[in-house]
């Protein structure tokens, strides 16, 4: 097996954010899944640019445009962008982008979103609170002597769990075990360190307390209702409850509008989703939410993923006036310059928010 995990040589570049006033598209290159076959990523063909977009309303379209032109080059192959909303709508597709807007793609820790509602919607039935420590829930997963770890800090990485050097694919289960089998966890609620295995705990978690499979109640209660027809488990992909679902543009924006407005949670828990824990260098809300400045001031919450060689997010302003679905297909030469593509995607499609 292929692990899409590695990156620059290093095993736990992909499980990690960079600590500091980062932007949309570090994020997009660092919170990524966890360990997947990926598949290869050809180098770009040397054929120039051609952008096909529609669009109306406020949304910048000259500005979307000029940052998916030159692709693909040596750094992204191609690109695609939605933006919808009140402010108008736009879409668009560049270089080597497989297919139309509405193409299905691997969404990596874009899971980790779907995971955090089913788990807010036990909360708001009273089946869990955030207070329940992973111990009590599932007490032979950690080992003996981890300080207790509440659903809150998983769900907002700051569990205190150890970065998984050790990890290797499995059962679930054997993926947790593995990645605490070495290297010691800090201080549960002291940090922020993003790690993607608080969302396999929080997946098992789901399946002790429903009973069922956790594909079979993400299909019940977030697939089904919201009819979102291109999003799917995969069998094969231990991503899992982290990592692994694959959907496309027009189901991330159905589900992002249900999740940060109404028809998914209750709102006390929705309101979760826009509250971070009391620490100075919080960026993940109690709801999984990441929270963004981005360079033009615009403040936007959402999530990115990285799988099967498609680096994307989906990531709105509060008040839903812009949702952005973005998905791109890095070559993997150089992180820097593929920062530096999506950054720009990002802030053109969030231009005049």
């Amino acid at each position: 097996m292929t692990n899409s995990w590695t990156k620059s040589g290093s095993r736990t570049a992909r499980w990690t954010v960079p600590t500091g006033a980062v932007a949309l598209a570090a994020l997009a290159m660092a919170g990524a899944a966890v360990p997947a076959t990926a598949a290869p990523v050809a180098s770009p063909s040397p054929a120039s640019s051609t952008v096909v977009a529609l669009g109306h309303g406020r949304v910048d379209p000259e500005a979307l445009r000029r940052a998916l032109a030159g692709l693909p080059d040596a750094y992204v192959r191609g690109a695609m962008v939605s933006v919808t909303g009140r402010d108008g709508r736009w879409s668009g597709t560049a270089g080597e982008w497989r297919g139309p807007v509405e193409e299905d793609f691997a969404i990596g820790s874009v899971t980790k979103l779907f995971t955090s509602a089913v788990v807010l919607q036990l909360v708001g039935e009273g089946r869990l609170s955030l207070d329940d420590t992973v111990q009590e829930v599932l007490p032979d997963l950690l080992p003996e002597g981890y300080e207790p770890i509440t659903l809150a800090q998983l769900l907002s990485h700051t569990s205190g769990l150890q970065q998984p050097s050790c990890v290797r694919p499995g059962t679930p289960v054997e993926v947790v075990q593995s990645a605490v089998s070495c290297g010691t966890p800090t201080t549960p609620g002291a940090t922020v360190q993003y790690n993607g295995i608080n969302y396999f705990i929080a997946g098992l978690v789901i399946e002790e307390v429903t009973g069922r499979p956790y594909a079979e109640e993400l299909d019940r209660r977030v697939v089904r209702p919201l009819g979102l027809r291109h999003t799917r488990l995969p069998a094969d992909d231990w991503a899992w409850a982290e990592g692994g679902l694959v959907s496309n543009a027009g189901d991330l924006r159905r589900f992002a509008t249900a999740l940060m407005r109404d028809g998914l949670l209750r709102p006390a828990e929705r309101k979760l989703l826009f509250t971070t824990p009391p620490l100075a260098d919080a960026r993940f809300s109690y709801g999984g939410l990441m929270t963004v400045r981005l360079d033009n001031g615009v403040v936007v919450w959402g999530k990115t993923g990285t799988n099967h060689g498609y680096t994307s997010g989906v990531f709105a302003t509060p008040g839903l006036d812009r949702v952005v679905v973005y998905s791109t297909l890095p070559t993997g030469k150089d992180v820097d310059e593929e920062v530096k593509r999506v950054k720009g995607i990002a802030e053109a499609a969030f231009s005049g928010a």
